[in-house]
C-alpha cells in the first residue's frame, strides 16, 4: 500500500516541531514524520547530553541485542532536518534549577508543535514503613546505577553484608535485577556495565534472590524470554512452590488454552527442576509487603501479609487474609513500577501518571484540544510495554500529527524566533548544548574505554566527564 506524503499547499512551508525527551518514543515518532512529511525540521531536547533514554539506562547490560534499535536512531539524526540538543532541561520539574533550564512557554515561541516524550524517571513507592532505610531501594535506581545514569552512580547498598535480597514485583526488571545479582562477575564483564558496579557485585555476599508477587503465577508480568534466561543461570537453583503453581495451571487449562504466550509461560514454569549449585532464586505468590524490617536503622527482613485471590482469572484481585509471615533479609529492591513527572506548564493526571491525549494530542483540565501540544510513549499511556510497544504508540502519535498537518488544523501561535534567538537564550542562561555530532564522539571515547577492558564501551557516569571529552 501506498503511503501518502504531505504535499498540499498548507504544508510547504516549513514544520517545525520541538521533541522533549530523546528515549525511543520520541525517535520513533521523529523517524516516521521525517519519512512522511518533506516539511518537518526537529529539534529534540535531552536534559543529559547523552540520548537514548532508557535503551541507554535501562536495558540490561546482558541484552545487548536490545540496544541495536540505536543504529535506527542514529540513521533518523543523520537526516539534515533533525538536530540534538543534549544538556538542554526543558520546564520544571521539582527542584530543577529553572535559571539553567528552558520553560516551556519559552520554548513554544519557536516551534510550531512541541511533542513531549520525556517518559517516568521516578519510581513507584511501596508505601510501607521503613521503606527509605539503608538496604531498600528501587530496582529502577539499582538499575541506573549499574547502567552508569549520573543521577545513581553515587548508589550504596549492602552487597557484601547479607547473602539474600528480595525483590519486591514480577516483571521483566525484576528478573533483570534477579539475574544480576546472581550471574558469573565473568559473564557480567563482557558487558557495558560499569566498572564501579562490576567492582561492588565482584565483593557481593548475595546467594539468595526471592522474587516476590501480590497475586499468582498466571498474573506475573515476565515474559518467556525473561524466564527462560534465569532458569539457565549456571549454578543457581530454582526454588517455588511447584506442586500449587502446577494445581494453579491445571485449574485454568480452559483459560491457558486461548493464550498461547501465557500458556508457553506457564509450561516453563511448570517443569520439574533438578538443576543444583550453592545460589538460588525464590518465585513466592500471594505475599504483599506490610513493612521492613530494621536492625540499626537497615534492612534486618520484611514482613508480608498473606493473600487469597478472588474473582476471575483475568481480572483476579489479591485480598489480604490477616496472616502474616517475617523473613530475613538484607536487601531490599522495589519494582512495582516507574512513574512520570509532571512539568510546569502542561496538564496531567496525577492518578494515572500521564498526560491526558487523544491519540497523543494533548486535552486540558476542560477536555479540548491543546493546538501543536502533543506526547508520545510512557508519558502519554503510562510506564508499560517494552520498546515494540513503544514504537507502535510513537506510530500513532506521528500519524495524529500528520492528520492535523493535512488538514492544517491549529498550531502553537508559535512568533517563529530565529534560531540565534535561542541560541541567545541559552548562551545568556550558560546552557552549554551538545550536538549529535558532539555525542557521537562522547561515545567514540566510551568505545575506546571499553576496547582497553575488554569490553564493548566504559560509560561516562557524570555530566562533567561528558562534557570534558568535548573539550579536549
Amino acid at each position: 500500500m501506498l503511503k501518502r506524503t504531505l504535499t498540499t499547499a498548507a504544508t510547504s512551508k516549513p514544520f517545525r516541531l520541538a521533541v522533549v525527551g530523546s528515549g525511543p518514543a520520541g525517535f520513533y515518532t521523529s523517524h516516521k514524520l521525517l519519512k512522511e512529511s518533506p516539511t518537518t525540521q526537529i529539534d529534540m531536547f535531552d536534559s543529559l547530553p547523552v540520548p537514548h533514554g532508557l535503551v541507554r539506562y535501562g536495558v540490561a547490560p546482558d541484552h545487548p541485542e536490545v540496544k541495536n534499535v540505536m543504529t535506527t536512531f542514529d540513521k533518523v539524526a543523520e537526516d539534515e532536518r533533525f538536530r540534538f540538543f543534549g544538556n538542554v532541561t526543558i520546564g520544571k520539574q521539582n527542584d530543577d534549577n529553572i535559571s539553567k533550564s528552558i520553560a516551556v512557554h519559552e520554548l513554544q515561541r519557536y516551534y510550531d508543535a512541541i511533542l513531549f516524550s520525556y517518559g517516568a524517571s521516578e519510581d513507584r513507592q511501596l508505601g510501607i514503613p521503613n521503606e527509605d532505610v539503608y538496604g531498600s531501594s528501587s530496582a529502577r535506581t539499582f538499575v541506573g546505577w549499574y547502567n552508569g545514569l549520573p543521577r545513581d552512580r553515587d548508589l550504596k547498598l549492602p552487597l557484601e553484608d547479607t547473602d539474600t535480597a528480595v525483590v519486591i514485583g514480577q516483571g521483566n526488571v525484576a528478573l533483570d535485577v534477579a539475574r544480576v545479582l546472581l550471574s558469573p562477575i565473568d559473564e557480567l564483564r563482557k558487558t557495558d556495565m560499569t566498572e564501579y558496579a562490576l567492582e561492588a557485585l565482584s565483593k557481593s555476599r548475595i546467594k539468595h534472590v526471592h522474587v516476590v508477587g501480590r497475586r499468582g503465577p498466571l498474573q506475573a508480568a515476565f515474559t518467556a524470554k525473561e524466564l527462560r534466561e534465569q532458569l539457565k543461570l549456571p549454578g543457581v537453583q530454582f526454588r517455588a512452590d511447584h506442586t500449587w503453581i502446577h494445581d494453579q495451571i491445571q485449574q485454568h487449562s480452559d483459560y491457558l488454552a486461548k493464550r498461547r504466550p501465557l500458556k508457553r509461560l506457564m509450561a516453563l514454569l511448570d517443569q520439574e527442576q533438578n538443576k543444583q549449585g550453592d545460589k538460588s532464586w525464590h518465585l513466592q505468590f500471594l505475599r504483599s509487603p506490610v513493612e521492613i524490617l530494621t536492625n540499626n536503622d537497615r534492612v534486618a527482613g520484611i514482613r508480608y501479609e498473606i493473600n487469597r485471590l478472588e474473582g476471575p482469572v483475568e481480572k483476579s484481585r489479591a485480598v489480604g487474609t490477616g496472616e502474616y509471615e517475617t523473613q530475613e533479609c538484607g536487601l531490599v529492591l522495589r519494582s512495582i513500577g516507574y512513574k512520570s513527572l509532571a512539568m510546569d506548564g502542561l496538564p496531567f493526571d496525577v492518578q494515572q501518571g500521564l498526560i491526558p491525549n487523544l491519540y497523543g494530542k494533548m486535552i486540558d483540565h476542560e477536555q479540548n484540544e491543546m493546538p501543536g501540544m502533543y506526547t508520545a510513549g510512557w508519558l502519554k499511556r503510562g510506564p508499560t510495554g517494552v520498546i515494540v510497544s513503544t514504537m507502535s504508540d510513537a506510530y500513532e502519535t506521528a500519524d495524529t500529527i500528520l492528520a492535523d498537518l493535512r488538514k492544517d488544523a491549529p498550531m502553537l501561535s508559535s512568533q517563529n524566533h530565529a534560531d540565534d534567538d535561542l541560541f541567545q537564550l541559552m548562551y545568556q542562561r550558560q546552557i552549554r548544548h551538545v550536538s549529535y555530532d558532539d555525542w557521537k564522539r562522547i561515545e567514540a571515547a566510551e568505545f575506546q574505554a571499553g576496547a582497553k577492558l575488554g569490553k564493548p564501551r566504559e560509560k561516562f557516569t557524570t555530566v562533567e566527564h561528558m562534557l570534558d571529552v568535548l573539550n579536549r
